[in-house]
């Protein structure tokens, strides 16, 4: 009779088959290696350019006409970046030469002496910093190199992301194989369905960012018209499109407005950083309370979980922690563990059988 409990006990453990094992192993790998790697901006890219993709293809019903609109909307945001670069490196002597003499005066009444008066001076204070730096010359072309290294990765992230919503799966051409189960291509189904699982996870927490995104457009644009700040609509659209991007997004958008406002005054520029600082504190709190609830664990959990992403990744890690949080709990969801008294019983009744006979 014990016998026949322990093997009927076995038989409904179901134990993971190879593939389902190897398949974990290669998203932890993957994970693993973009942190080592320093490739987190790559892995969210695909992630980020592949949730775009199915969000307009959600809405045009047809792929084609989701590839174009995504390439438009890119071309757009690429565009807009280069532009904005520019206009700020030719607007930067004006603004410097309006903020600079009320900077002046306010240091002056405060007996503070400013090594600088004006942009040309501000410039040679720089300079002569920068030259006093043994390995300036090597960080700047170590800064280069690496941009330039993310900037390739970036439109290989988006290449692929295309890649994989026109044609998804490991083994596209898997009924031309000749043995039908093979391990290959279960292997790659495997695969694909921890991928497939991880990137709903990630689309989850996406959700959430979306409405915090929100949250902080609506506040960020009562404070842009009460104060009368220039370009309004354009800075809200901004504002809602890096909010996008979690933390992150917030400092681009952020450094957009106090830019803005330095072209009006410094008194105007130093209350848009007090408020927007303000705003990306709220952030905070809203990430670990919107998205905790969302991904259903606690705020201290998620908290910690963005504190252990960036310590590892860096800004990546702040992004990714939520996904792979939410992607731990969802799989050890599906997981059954039996009770130990069970377990424990099992145990015991072989030497009870063998005591008796």
């Amino acid at each position: 009779m014990a016998k026949e409990m322990v093997a009927l006990h076995l038989r409904n453990q179901a134990p993971m088959i190879t593939p389902t094992r190897l398949s974990y192993g290669v998203l932890a790998a993957t994970i693993i290696l973009a942190g080592l790697l320093h490739l987190g901006v790559p892995l969210l890219v695909v992630l980020f350019s592949y949730f775009a993709l199915r969000q307009i293809y959600f809405l045009t019903k047809r792929k084609w006409l989701a590839l174009i609109l995504f390439g438009v909307v890119v071309a757009g945001i690429a565009t807009a970046a280069v532009v904005l670069t520019r206009a700020a490196v030719l607007a930067l002597p004006n603004v410097a030469d309006t903020s600079i003499p009320s900077a002046s005066a306010w240091a002056q009444k405060r007996q503070i002496e400013l090594p600088f008066t004006d942009f040309e001076s501000l410039r040679q204070v720089v300079i002569d910093a920068l030259g006093q730096e043994a390995n300036y010359l090597r960080n700047v072309a170590n800064f280069a190199r690496s941009t330039t290294a993310v900037l390739v990765f970036c439109v290989l992230g988006i290449v692929a992301a295309g890649s994989l919503f026109v044609k998804t799966g490991l083994d596209p051409y898997r009924g031309t194989h000749r043995v039908k189960n093979n391990l290959y291509s279960i292997c790659c189904d495997e695969v694909s369905t921890r991928f497939r699982d991880f990137y709903r996870s990630f689309a989850t927490v996406m959700g959430a960012q979306i409405m915090i995104s929100f949250i902080n457009t609506v506040l960020t644009a009562i404070f842009l018209f009460a104060v009368g700040l220039p370009h309004a609509p354009l800075l809200i659209a901004v504002t809602f499109l890096c909010g996008l991007v979690p933390i992150v997004g917030n400092l681009i958008s952020n450094t957009i407005i106090v830019f803005v406002a330095l072209t009006v005054s410094l008194k105007l520029a130093i209350g848009a950083l007090v408020f927007l600082v303000a705003i990306h504190k709220l952030e905070y709190l809203l990430n670990s309370k919107i998205i905790g609830d969302r991904i259903r664990n606690p705020v201290w959990l998620t908290l910690i979980a963005l504190i252990i992403g960036e310590r590892l990744m860096g800004v990546p890690g702040l992004i990714l922690a939520p996904v792979v949080l939410n992607y731990l709990r969802v799989e050890m969801l599906t997981v059954e563990v039996r009770p130990v008294q069970e377990k424990v019983e099992l145990v015991k009744s072989p030497a009870r059988e063998s005591f008796r006979s």
